[in-house]
């Protein structure tokens, strides 16, 4: 598809589950059609090159850093976002009241990215090897944490999971 500077297309983009038509200019980041144009201001946008991973969503079931991506790029794909996670009627996903349980979130600037990165992966985490947990949640920026309450919150979420099952 080809198009002119300034002109805009409609793509279809599935967020969280819901589709939206939206408008786009070919030089439009995922980020800034998250959080200017749908209004899901949970992704971050730090360091604006893909480094920090603070804009970090899923896009078709992986980790992607939404501010590398142009809209225009992702017609048809299925995108979840921070918001995503804690259910309807408020009660938090394992993975974020993992976080708070192990202060795994300080500042909270990085944590939606942080949580997105971690989601397709939490589940394995109690059996993985801390230097491969580690490696996995490598390439995430946090000032604040020392990435060990993180870490321990990642493989503890399966467990909160877990415990929530048995309870029902």
């Amino acid at each position: 598809m080809r198009v002119s500077p300034g002109e805009q297309v409609t793509v279809k983009l599935s967020v969280n589950g819901i589709v939206h038509d939206v408008a786009v200019e070919s030089r439009w980041l995922l980020s800034d059609v998250l959080r200017h144009q749908l209004g899901l201001t949970g992704t971050h946008v730090g360091c604006e090159n893909g480094a920090c991973g603070c804009c970090t969503v899923i896009v078709s079931g992986q980790p992607a850093r939404a501010c590398l991506l142009f809209a225009i790029q992702l017609e048809g794909a299925e995108i979840e976002t921070v918001e995503s996670l804690a259910a309807p009627d408020g009660e938090l996903h394992p993975l974020q009241e993992s976080f708070r349980r192990h202060h795994g979130l300080q500042c909270g600037f990085c944590t939606p990215g942080q949580l997105m990165n971690a989601k397709p992966l939490y589940r394995q985490a109690p059996e993985m090897p801390d230097c491969e947990l580690r490696s996995a949640l490598s390439g995430m920026i946090c000032r604040c944490t020392g990435y060990q309450g993180i870490v321990d919150a990642v493989r503890d979420a399966a467990r909160i999971e877990d415990e929530r099952e048995d309870a029902k």
